[in-house]
């Protein structure tokens, strides 16, 4: 494995790459850390010892993570840039987030069409033989490589075949366990892993052929793991004849080292073998200095630096606009070419929108939605809006995309609106209509978003009981991901929630659920260090607010929307143009202005719907 990755980054620079992004789990990880991606051994020892692995000065605000899921992000001495991304326990489910961090960085590099340079950024994902073929998630990523705005140009697998899965006698019901990857025909080469010349071949070949065609390709490494488990394991419990043969069998060091003998002067020889003792003698010297190690924080660097860990207090942003500029954007988030042939039951509702503008009343959910699409873009910051069907919306309301009906050619009318100040960078909205998946395009969102905090990235489930399908990335990455490895991220999910029909499963987004996944204290007022936010906003106005907020402010928080089904249309749920005024911010509780407060006796609280 260590061979097939160094030859990877020897030969990606002459194809113009400068980043690698690499999702691994744990099998290997330690040593690709210390070899090739130069993090302190003492680090790693540190972990071993029960140290904490963070500087003292996060401690409380960061709880840290195991020794196997460390993250690093280098320069190596070729000038190429590695980002090691952390990894759950959960197998294969770092695979998305690993693709969606290589599109953004791929996003950031367009040429004069306006298309992303994908020879910039490589994805490289390292696999288990058992994980490969077992793990949905891995066929949902196979689907999702060649769809618009998911697709990277190609990503570059390595399989570490040990032939065992976990410790069963068959881990996968095909041929090879590489075979999952025929679902998009994507070759498979098979290398013999006691034979590391023939991987750092393979390695050359994979880097051409995804740099030549833009297309997956697999290395299937047969190898065998030669220890348990884990440290407690034996393995001849459950694989007797194969261990047998691994017991008396040299290890791949050990042969290469014999057909070196034969092919090398005895002076060449003797430095590889003492460059291979003072790399002993470094690990030594490392291990004593473990427990005066001071860990780094790596945190809010190079596109990352204007943000921080919020302060243990609560702050109020100012996500106000003038009513000019929200005129003016609300007219061209429904103006389009003269040629182009809109849909006719839609032609009404967008003309309604300008009127409704003019009026200054009458403002709805889709057109909150649009008004802070276009003053975020205006300011210079990117929206990414995925999920199924999201150019339109579920339930037909939000109209951001739309379908010449003759052609089939797409207009996104926000992005030929113009930036009337002139004075920043004009944005851009990505509507991404991804394929029906939920834990692979969840995790492909919040990859993008933990590589760049100037895009606002949403992800809609097309009904909230939907992110059941997520629910792995959800807790591991979404709800952890910043006090375990010190990543913030402002991703948006929205999670239609109602009893508005569609059954009883389409009925809840399990609010409940995510409650339980904050870090909410129980005894006192939470401050912005919540680890993640929960709304339920019921006026257009408050979703226009809390959409700006997230990048408004200085940190990122990730943002959880029981979003609405019927106030989309509901006349009483809509708001005025003076509620979006500068000045004016989210409101985590709107007061009931039909009771005197002193009289109340009791308050409920209620979700979705209530009944008195």
């Amino acid at each position: 494995m260590l061979v097939f990755c160094d030859s990877l980054f020897s030969e990606v620079p002459s194809f113009d790459t400068k980043n690698v992004i690499i999702g691994i789990a744990h099998r290997g990880r330690s040593n690709l850390l210390t070899t090739l991606l130069n993090c302190p051994p003492e680090l790693l020892f540190r972990k071993m010892k029960g140290l904490p692995g963070i500087p003292k000065e996060v401690q409380n605000v960061m709880d840290d993570d195991v020794l196997s899921h460390i993250r690093t992000s280098v320069d190596l001495e070729n000038g190429l840039h590695v980002s090691l991304l952390p990894n759950p326990s959960h197998l294969e489910a770092v695979n998305p987030v690993c693709l969606g961090k290589t599109k953004s960085k791929q996003k950031k590099e367009f040429v004069e069409d306006n298309e992303a340079r994908d020879s910039d950024s490589v994805c490289l994902l390292v696999h288990g033989d058992g994980a490969f073929a077992g793990q949905g998630i891995v066929a949902e990523c196979f689907n999702m490589a060649y769809v618009p705005n998911y697709d990277v140009g190609g990503c570059i697998h390595l399989l570490t075949n040990n032939q065992l899965a976990f410790t069963m006698q068959s881990g996968f019901s095909s041929r090879h366990s590489s075979d999952v990857s025929k679902i998009i025909g994507c070759p498979v080469i098979h290398v013999n892993g006691d034979s590391p010349e023939d991987a750092y071949r393979a390695a050359v070949l994979c880097v051409k052929y995804r740099s030549y065609f833009r297309k997956d390709i697999v290395c299937n490494l047969v190898c065998y793991r030669r220890w348990g488990h884990n440290e407690m394991d034996d393995a001849t419990l459950t694989q007797p004849l194969m261990y047998d043969v691994i017991e008396s069998k040299p290890s791949p060091p050990a042969l290469y080292l014999e057909l070196l003998k034969a092919k090398l002067p005895p002076e060449k020889l003797s430095r590889m073998v003492n460059s291979c003792a003072l790399f002993s003698e470094k690990l030594e010297e490392s291990f004593k200095r473990t427990d005066t190690y001071e860990p780094v924080l790596q945190s809010f660097q190079t596109n990352w630096s204007s943000c921080n860990f919020p302060k243990a207090s609560i702050t109020n942003w100012d996500t106000g606009i003038e009513d000019s500029l929200l005129k003016y954007i609300g007219s061209a988030s429904v103006t389009f070419p003269e040629d182009f042939n809109v849909q006719s039951k839609l032609f009404k509702t967008l003309s309604s929108r300008v009127e409704v503008m003019k009026s200054g009343a009458g403002i709805d959910w889709a057109t909150a939605e649009a008004l802070a699409f276009g003053s975020l873009m205006i300011q210079g910051h990117d929206i990414r809006l995925s999920g199924e069907d999201v150019g339109r919306g579920t339930f037909s309301h939000r109209h951001v995309q739309l379908i010449d009906q003759k052609t089939l050619s797409v207009h996104v009318p926000l992005n030929a609106m113009q930036n009337p100040s002139q004075l920043s960078r004009m944005g851009s909205l990505e509507v991404c209509n991804s394929i029906l998946s939920e834990e692979a395009v969840l995790g492909f969102e919040y990859g993008y978003s933990i590589d760049c905090p100037n895009t606002l990235v949403i992800w809609e489930s097309q009904f909230g009981d939907f992110f059941n399908g997520a629910q792995i990335i959800i807790d591991t990455f979404i709800a952890s991901g910043e006090s375990k490895w010190g990543l913030q991220s402002g991703i948006v999910l929205l999670l239609p929630h109602g009893l508005d029909g569609m059954g009883p499963e389409h009925s809840s987004c399990r609010i409940e659920r995510f409650l339980q996944l904050t870090d909410s204290s129980e005894d006192s007022i939470d401050s912005d260090r919540v680890n993640m936010c929960v709304v339920n906003p019921t006026t257009p106005a408050q979703y226009f607010h809390v959409l700006r907020r997230q990048q408004v402010r200085n940190f990122r928080k990730p943002l959880i929307i029981a979003s609405p089904k019927k106030l989309l249309r509901l006349p009483e749920a809509k708001s005025k143009l003076v509620e979006f005024a500068p000045g004016s911010f989210f409101k985590p509780v709107l007061d009931d202005d039909c009771s005197n407060p002193h009289e109340v006796k009791r308050v409920v609280f209620v979700s979705g719907k209530g009944i008195c």
